[in-house]
């Protein structure tokens, strides 16, 4: 019996040990905090005028920074033959306050559960969508940037400000240099399957000096299913609309806010970096097409119908001046057709930064961002600059300042 006993507490503590040898569990963070300043911020609306003062603020960096703040668990487990269980639960909050970031929800950056193996991966859940995965990092504001170096308003999406819910990804092994990704979330209404859903397609090509990606995202009902940052996303643009023309509170997002009520909502974007020795030079191009104005997505209280269609070029450029220190700068242009014979808007961008590495994990840095904007805004109103993650400007023109530091565990 003595025997039998030995054996059975010898097969069990291999068990256990052949258990913690195929999965693993990783617990990571990140804490972003600054301090920020932007001119002329809208504080109220007097008829047609809109009155603007300067604003200091300690800020997380899900508004203006480098990287939100967030905690996760990152697992796998080895299943045999290759193939392999995996999942993420993200965690995003206000390292200033310690709020929930993303709308109040507990794993609002992201939380999917998946397959993975030589012939690729397949997760569902809430997730990024192939444009962040293959365009952002040649992007500015997923290099140096950050979120307030996204184009006017977040627009196209490249800095993820939306993640897609009720989604299944498949992304291919990289070979020899090339990927790609799909996703299609599900609107799950009864009787209409297209309502509120979601599809997305993405690739890219790298070597050591070319990185190349490109992406398409199409979005129903986009009011619903795609802006927000809720759970269960909801009406974004509504809420940031409010009544336009009256003394309420100032309006977020007037870039685009007043298409809320688009059927759908398509981007398309591609961009390409090249390195050569410490220097990296890039360009991104996107176009954010709002289609069939006056639809039930959303309100419409201007009355709009037809598109409205932006397109968007930047050029970016990054130098490592020392091992720890990298300098970027990038100019972006936002140009809006005309809608309703508005004369459409423009908008100018300068980007620059600076990042300082004082070790692996930590690294100090500094941004400046310069908008300036012409013609009629989403609200039927003169445009005013609007930089992502700060109070619209109260003119035509915005300067946003931020000092912070990141530290990553």
């Amino acid at each position: 019996m003595k025997i039998k006993h030995g054996l059975t507490m010898v097969a069990a503590a291999m068990a256990a040990h052949n258990a913690n040898a195929q999965s693993s569990v990783t617990l990571y963070g990140l804490l972003d905090l600054g301090v920020t300043y932007v001119n002329s911020a809208q504080t109220s609306r007097s008829g047609s005028h809109l009155n603007g003062a300067s604003q200091i603020a300690l800020t997380d960096g899900h508004a203006t920074g480098l990287s939100g703040s967030r905690w996760g668990l990152r697992g796998t487990e080895d299943l045999g033959g290759g193939l392999k269980a995996i999942f993420v639960l993200e965690n995003g909050f206000m390292a200033n306050s310690g709020a929930l970031a993303q709308g109040g929800s507990e794993f609002g950056r992201q939380v999917y559960v998946g397959l993975s193996s030589n012939a690729g991966t397949v997760t569902v859940g809430r997730q990024y969508d192939p444009l962040v995965d293959f365009v952002q990092p040649l992007a500015a504001s997923g290099q140096w940037a950050g979120y307030m170096g996204s184009h006017p308003d977040e627009l196209d999406n490249l800095t993820n400000t939306n993640r897609i819910n009720n989604s299944i990804k498949v992304v291919t092994p990289n070979y020899r240099g090339f990927s790609m990704g799909a996703l299609y979330s599900f609107g799950g209404v009864a009787g209409g399957v297209s309502r509120n859903q979601i599809w997305a397609l993405g690739g890219g090509y790298s070597n050591a000096s070319v990185q190349i990606g490109v992406g398409y995202l199409n979005a129903r009902d986009p009011n619903v299913s795609f802006y927000g940052n809720t759970p269960n996303k909801g009406t974004a643009i509504a809420n940031n609309l409010g009544s336009v023309g009256s003394a309420s509170a100032p309006e977020s997002n007037p870039v685009y806010a007043g298409y809320a009520s688009a059927n759908t909502t398509q981007i398309i974007s591609a961009g390409v970096a090249y390195t050569f020795s410490q220097t990296t030079i890039g360009a991104v191009v996107s176009n954010t097409r709002f289609y069939s104005l006056g639809s039930q997505a959303g309100p419409n209280p201007l009355g709009y119908s037809g598109s409205a269609s932006f397109t968007n070029i930047e050029l970016n450029g990054r130098v490592r001046v020392t091992p720890s220190l990298l300098l970027g700068a990038a100019f972006d242009y936002t140009d809006r057709n005309s809608v309703r014979n508005d004369g459409g808007a423009k908008y100018l961008q300068l980007d620059l930064g600076s990042d300082y590495s004082i070790s692996k994990r930590t690294d100090l840095y500094a941004l400046a961002v310069l908008q300036r904007a012409t013609g009629r805004d989403s609200l039927g109103q003169a445009s005013v600059a609007s930089i992502a993650g700060f109070t619209p400007s109260a003119t035509n023109k915005q300067v946003g300042l931020r000092v912070g530091i990141r530290h990553k565990f």
